[in-house]
């Protein structure tokens, strides 16, 4: 049975709730509304994405191709197709799923600018070019990479859902699906997305290309970037160099960055001398562009949507926050002192007087990003 939902201008009809007793990934065809954020935002990048795109090539926005590789009920591709007004293809493997696809493409008269197909991703993905492709499975999207950024002419989205692996949970897994060894600590979110980046970037260089993050996140339950593709080998290499390791003191806090692929860092900590956790390859570099958000949040605002002031403030955030590598917890690093924490804006505000960066981050409420030692941050703590 189904029932229509309204995201955004799109309208599909969509599975009644799904039973609780059957995971998401075993139902024939599934809808998650906990994802409708992540969605309105993908509509807002997608569309100033294309916008930028049409205008660097010289022809219409109706010739952009995108592919929406697991798309479920349609309802993320459709929207791309009926929002950000380009030309969409809408597969999934489930013939159920792309009977249902086929029925919304007709519903919202989109079929002129989108085709349902009934495929697995790399099927399709490895079989033609896509000028943007967005990967969204139920999972890991590892196994998918290489197919999604051989495709991937301009533009790809990913989303990761298996945090526990990315973050350092499932330490094993994540190393056996990421070819990276993850920390689980308390910056273990932004660490996943790092290696997410990392694996990306990985996989395009096999094929000549490059990448530049303009906006990615972590929220919740999973990850998603949103990546330039940069065609040429010297842009892989290029991309290459922005990846390196991590290697983080449980005892002090400390940690030491080094970019590149094959580096030694002293396992001895030099701040207490504790046994210091490696942990990497990832990527080291900015994870967003600051110009890219700004037109971002302007489309947000003007668009018809459910969740707007979430994705808005998200952004925002994302925005602001410093490109430093890994962010501190304010309320782990009281616990430290044995004192209560102290509000978060006085506390950065004198960092910043001190003369250090220091920005909120998107990760949670109490991080925080800074230029600072851990043993400046202690002490302007102890001042608060």
């Amino acid at each position: 049975m189904y029932r229509l939902v309204k995201e955004g201008q799109t309208e599909v009809y969509a599975p009644e709730d799904n039973d609780p007793d059957v995971p998401l990934a075993s139902a024939s065809v599934f809808y998650n509304p906990a994802m409708e954020m992540n969605r309105d935002i993908n509509v807002a990048v997608t569309s100033i994405y294309a916008r930028k795109l049409a205008e660097r090539k010289g022809f219409d926005k109706s010739q952009i191709t995108y592919a929406d590789a697991f798309s479920a009920s349609g309802i993320r591709g459709l929207r791309v197709a009926k929002e950000a007004g380009i030309s969409a293809v809408l597969n999934d493997w489930k013939e159920e799923a792309a009977a249902l696809i086929q029925k919304n493409i007709e519903h919202n008269g989109l079929s002129e600018s989108a085709a349902a197909t009934c495929m697995g991703a790399d099927k399709l993905l490895r079989g033609r070019n896509f000028a943007i492709v967005d990967i969204d499975p139920f999972g890991t999207p590892a196994p998918f990479l290489d197919s999604a950024v051989a495709s991937a002419s301009f533009f790809l989205g990913v989303t990761a859902t298996d945090t526990a692996p990315l973050c350092g949970a499932h330490l094993k897994s994540g190393m056996r699906k990421y070819a990276a060894v993850p920390l689980n600590n308390e910056f273990h979110s932004e660490m996943g997305l790092r290696i997410l980046i990392s694996s990306i970037a990985r996989a395009a260089s096999k094929f000549d290309k490059g990448i530049r993050p303009l906006f990615s996140h972590a929220t919740r339950h999973y990850v998603r970037v949103y990546a330039e593709i940069l065609n040429g080998a010297g842009h892989a290499d290029k991309t290459l160099k922005e990846l390196g390791f991590i290697a983080w003191c449980p005892q002090c806090r400390n940690s030491e960055t080094k970019n590149g692929l094959a580096v030694f860092m002293n396992e001895e900590c030099p701040v207490c001398s504790g046994k210091r956790k490696m942990s990497g390859p990832l990527w080291l570099g900015a994870f967003k562009d600051v110009d890219f958000c700004n037109e971002v949040i302007s489309e947000l605002e003007a668009l018809p949507l459910n969740k707007k002031g979430e994705a808005v403030k998200l952004l925002t955030v994302c925005r602001d926050e410093a490109d430093i590598p890994f962010f501190y917890d304010q309320h782990l690093l009281c616990e430290m002192l044995k004192i209560s924490a102290p509000p978060m804006e006085p506390f950065l505000e004198g960092l910043r007087k001190a003369g250090y960066i220091a920005t909120r981050t998107h990760f949670s409420g109490t991080s925080f990003k800074t230029n600072a030692s851990v043993e400046a941050c202690l002490e302007i703590l102890k001042r608060q």
